[in-house]
């Protein structure tokens, strides 16, 4: 019996000590149900019984498609079972500690969780962990990537590769179970996490290095997420244009070198990896005017990047990965400048698939906060998000979420799951929306600054209440099984949006499957 099998049992029995059940009575729906009193009732006040309804009705319109299948060879009035095996929608996570949480067991149960909970795997691919030194990216596992390696590390998270696994093992280990591939991201002007130092320290002349350090004081390895170079004055009161004029060979390495990251990706993966995050994180620089068309070179929020950097990705992109490849756009802000933008580049002529929103509540006490009534957004405001992002007229994927347990004991983790619960249903009922990705699955494995508890396993791999309210609705809520007669050679059935095994007898009384894809 697989891992997730075993769980599943497990939820049938076990209780918890809080007194909920695991299963369908573990996670309070309403507040009839919240009898220990986990949130407040300003909280159940908010997701009241309306708002409640309104989200089965539109899973039910959204999520779900009649299908009618022809089974000219079934006896006729014979009861046919049918059991979807796959979804449409898109449940993912992050698989950044693929083989890297310190034993065989419990990596082994992170391994499994990709295919039988979650259908897509994001794959890391920072820049600056992949390819550490020019021109040797890190495909390939290594040593230093092995189980038999973190297994001895005592201190995982002071290795350079944490979280940054190398890619060709997950995704191989993904392809294996049928579990989709998403990779982020490609280009991102963040310094801390994703541009390499070495672009700066050896790939400008001698001379253009000279003038740029009297202009940049301090580069990467910075203590604040958000903290980019540190400059000058004279830096500051230059424009975009005289610093290319001033730094023109570095301008054109610079084009150069992001251009080669795109196509030395998609020439090595093809479409083995079936969705990336193009450009990540650049609506700041959009709303500040940064991105110039025609322009070589662009003084980022980050710092330096090529000019018109996101559209000019985009179009790298669309000439070298295959057609059935999703080129993804992704993003925290939320403000209107990030819709303008993406129409913008809609608009030039980029090859946009899908449209990204993220939503990390890092900090415990905005999960409290909730808890106790004060929404961050109401679903009233999430509704209008959705229908603001979806006004460009793209698919939207929640691509990076993360939802804290204000405190790690069985009301801090309830409060995490009830949470979760009522954030994946509503999305999940949304027209446009097409996935949703937790981001850090265990506990104290996120990047330094993120929170603790904010996985769905802790830190032993051992199955959190989120886990069970996220295994309830994907493996049990949202998935169809059901049985229907044959009449005159068909069956007629409504389910969730995927793929199912359709088993019958034949009119020679032999048992026959097939399967279907119910759109």
């Amino acid at each position: 019996m697989g891992y997730i099998s075993k769980l599943t049992l497990f939820i049938s029995c076990a209780v918890m000590s809080s007194g909920y059940l695991f299963g369908q009575a573990s996670i309070p729906r309403n507040a009839k149900e919240d009898s220990e009193g986990i949130m407040s009732e300003a909280y159940w006040k908010i997701w009241n019984p309306k708002v409640q309804g309104k989200i089965d009705r539109d899973i039910e319109q959204y999520r779900k498609a009649d299908a009618i299948v022809d089974l000219p060879d079934a006896a006729e009035s014979t009861e046919v079972q049918i059991e979807q095996i796959s979804h449409d929608f898109v449940f993912g996570a992050s698989s950044f500690n693929f083989n890297q949480l310190g034993t065989y067991e419990r990596n082994r149960k992170y391994r499994e969780v990709f295919g039988s909970l979650f259908n897509r795997a994001t794959v890391a691919f920072y820049w600056k962990t992949f390819e550490m030194q020019p021109n040797r990216p890190r495909f390939c596992e290594e040593y230093w990537d092995t189980e038999d390696f973190w297994n001895k590390q005592a201190d995982p998270k002071s290795q350079p590769h944490w979280r940054r696994p190398a890619p060709d093992p997950i995704i191989d280990w993904c392809i294996s179970r049928g579990v989709a591939v998403h990779g982020h991201p490609l280009i991102w002007g963040n310094r801390k996490w994703h541009n390499p130092n070495w672009i700066i320290d050896q790939m400008m002349t001698p001379d253009e290095k000279e003038k740029m350090d009297k202009l940049i004081l301090e580069y990467g390895n910075l203590q604040n997420y958000r903290d980019s170079e540190k400059y000058s004055e004279e830096y500051g009161s230059m424009s975009a244009s005289e610093l290319e004029s001033e730094f023109p060979e570095f301008t054109k390495t610079l084009n150069a070198l992001f251009k080669k990251r795109i196509d030395e990706i998609a020439k090595y993966y093809g479409n083995r990896v079936s969705s990336w995050d193009v450009v990540n994180e650049s609506a700041t620089d959009f709303a500040s005017g940064r991105m110039i068309p025609g322009s070589n070179l662009c003084k980022s929020n980050y710092g330096l990047m090529p000019g018109d950097y996101t559209f000019l990705s985009f179009k790298i992109a669309e000439n070298v990965f295959p057609d059935g490849v999703l080129l993804n756009i992704n993003d925290y802000w939320t403000g209107h400048e990030y819709i303008q933008q993406v129409n913008d580049l809609v608009r030039r002529g980029a090859k946009i698939n899908v449209m990204g929103s993220q939503m990390h509540l890092f900090n415990p006490q905005q999960c409290q906060d909730i808890a106790n009534g004060k929404e961050l957004r109401t679903p009233d405001e999430i509704w209008k998000l959705i229908d603001d992002l979806s006004s460009v007229g793209l698919p939207i994927c929640i691509s990076e979420i993360t939802i804290t347990a204000p405190s790690d004991d069985s009301k801090g983790r309830m409060i995490q799951a009830i949470i979760a619960r009522n954030l994946y249903r509503i999305w999940f009922s949304s027209k446009n929306m097409m996935g949703i990705t937790w981001w850090n699955l265990v506990d104290d494995c996120g990047a330094p600054g993120e929170p603790t508890t904010s996985g769905i396993f802790t830190r032993d791999m051992e199955p959190k209440t989120a886990f069970y309210a996220l295994d309830e609705l994907i493996n049990h809520e949202w998935k169809t099984i059901t049985t229907a007669k044959v009449s005159k050679g068909q069956i007629r059935f409504r389910g969730f949006r995927g793929k199912y095994l359709i088993t019958y007898t034949d009119k020679n009384g032999e048992t026959r499957t097939i399967e279907r894809h119910v759109k």
